[in-house]
């Protein structure tokens, strides 16, 4: 009976750290577990909530990815202090520790504490030097979101661009290229046998701006690719896994992407048709992401004051952003909850981040306002890239790149503004939006949460996180 009677107790209560749950542990006692830093406990948490037979399958979903999630911020915070201190004293060795409590407390070195450790982002060290103005002087050589080559290029390209352009498209000076897009998954991170599924980002075919897409060749003979209404555009493949080789995916095809630039004055803006259905969605919120909090309506009011002008609206929001908040390397979107307001909170951004907050401040502002993204095509400076579309009556959608900015050099207003009504050629847009759905559709949680880029991967058993793959594009520019 004394047997009986402790196991019963043992099934009764659940022991977590210093505390004792006599049922399954809620979403906010996790979350306050989550807050603490406890993310050993809070894992056990979540997976005795698990043991609830009566979870929906969307419930039991969002717990399995709230220990993936924790992984993965286990993962982007996985420096200590000797290893940060190392590398800051390589360009500042005198550095004292008053400055270095000041930069953690500011968040310009960004770190957290995880299980009782102080736990600093991987690329903590070098962001300190892209975001704060004191620690940058000691920094040879810190810039901005971009290279060096690639400001030289703009600074010539744009403006050659925008002596081609005429009363009649906003398409001008095409480029074509070919592009060579490969997934390889690495050696046994798949059980042999057993079916890789992988999605790769593919150009749109519903945007002006790509034209003559043709398909050269594919690595394997099926596939699939998803159709324009979806926002994220890909090419879907199947492979087998082989015991101790890698899985490799891989597609070639060419297109022409053409340079676009709105041509208009700010006087040429009529009024929304506030009842109509872009401006109604694309002027509302959208959750997690896109919220209009207390932070973000001051942030609105400050920058925009009494400017009724849509596009003047654009243009303050656009240069306040650009102003404040420095390019630095940017944890997985997948860790943030919401990343405007951390944009806001630790005073940088990359591309994508800054595009977010771009986009959150412009709907609340009233102008409609939209994501789009892929890859930047320049040469010598391919890359992931974000930015948006806003939306102006008469006029349509119209490109933003918040990360490119204002182009530094420029020899007249419109090469100098050209990312508030513009955008380059050398682009592959693959996404309209965020958050959405594949084709066909996941099994498991994505590893990009937000954007879709590098691709995704997975197999009947799991999703496979970067890292476990690899992925590369070629690209040769056509005459």
């Amino acid at each position: 009976m004394r047997i009986f009677s402790l196991v019963l107790v043992s099934v009764m209560l659940y022991a977590c750290g210093d505390s004792f749950f006599s049922s399954l542990p809620t979403n906010e006692q996790i979350e306050k577990r989550i807050e603490k830093g406890d993310f050993a406990e809070a894992k056990k948490m979540i997976r005795f909530a698990l043991t609830n037979d009566s979870l929906t399958p969307q419930q039991r979903f969002d717990l399995n990815f709230k220990i993936d999630r924790l992984s993965r911020i286990e993962q982007d915070f996985s420096e200590v202090d000797t290893s940060v201190l190392a590398y800051i004293k390589k360009f500042h060795p005198n550095v004292t520790p008053e400055e270095i409590a000041a930069w953690e407390k500011s968040n310009a070195l960004e770190n957290m504490t995880i299980n009782g450790q102080k736990r600093y982002f991987y690329a903590a060290g070098r962001n300190l030097f892209r975001i704060d103005s004191v620690a940058r002087k000691y920094f040879e050589g810190a810039n901005g979101r971009q290279s060096d080559s690639l400001d030289r290029l703009l600074v010539k390209y744009i403006p050659s661009v925008l002596a081609t352009k005429t009363v009649n498209s906003f398409l001008l000076a095409p480029v074509k290229m070919k592009i060579k897009y490969s997934i390889s998954v690495k050696p046994d991170e798949v059980p042999a046998g057993e079916v890789i599924r992988v999605w790769m980002p593919y150009p749109r075919t519903d945007v002006a701006a790509h034209t003559d897409i043709n398909l050269i060749s594919t690595s394997q003979p099926l596939y699939l690719i998803a159709p324009d209404s979806l926002i994220h555009k890909s090419i879907y493949m199947e492979g087998v896994a082989v015991a101790g080789k890698p899985t490799v995916f891989a597609y070639e095809l060419s297109y022409t992407s053409y340079n676009q630039y709105f041509s208009f004055k700010p006087e040429d803006i009529v009024p929304y048709d506030t009842h109509s259905k872009i401006y109604q969605e694309y002027t509302s919120e959208n959750a997690p992401q896109i919220m209009f909090s207390d932070n973000i309506r001051a942030k609105v009011k400050e920058v925009v004051g009494d400017e009724t002008n849509p596009y003047l609206k654009v243009k303050k929001i656009f240069e306040w952003i650009n102003i404040n908040f420095p390019w630095a390397s940017a944890r997985e979107y997948s860790t943030i909850p919401n990343i405007p307001e951390y944009v806001l909170a630790n005073r940088h951004g990359d591309c994508g981040q800054v595009s977010l907050l771009f986009i959150t401040m412009a709907r609340c502002a009233g102008v409609p306002a939209k994501w789009q993204s892929g890859w930047m095509m320049h040469p010598g400076n391919k890359n992931l890239h974000d930015w948006a579309e806003v939306y102006y009556d008469g006029i349509g959608w119209v490109p933003v790149d918040q990360s490119f900015g204002r182009i530094a050099g420029a020899p007249d207003d419109d090469s100098y503004y050209f990312f508030t009504k513009g955008l380059d050629a050398y682009r592959m847009i693959v996404n309209q939006g965020i958050s959405g759905n594949f084709y066909p559709a996941k099994i498991h949680p994505r590893s990009e949460t937000v954007d879709f880029q590098r691709g995704e991967v997975e197999w009947k058993g799991e999703n496979l996180y970067f890292g476990r793959w690899r992925y590369k594009m070629e690209i040769e520019y056509l005459k």
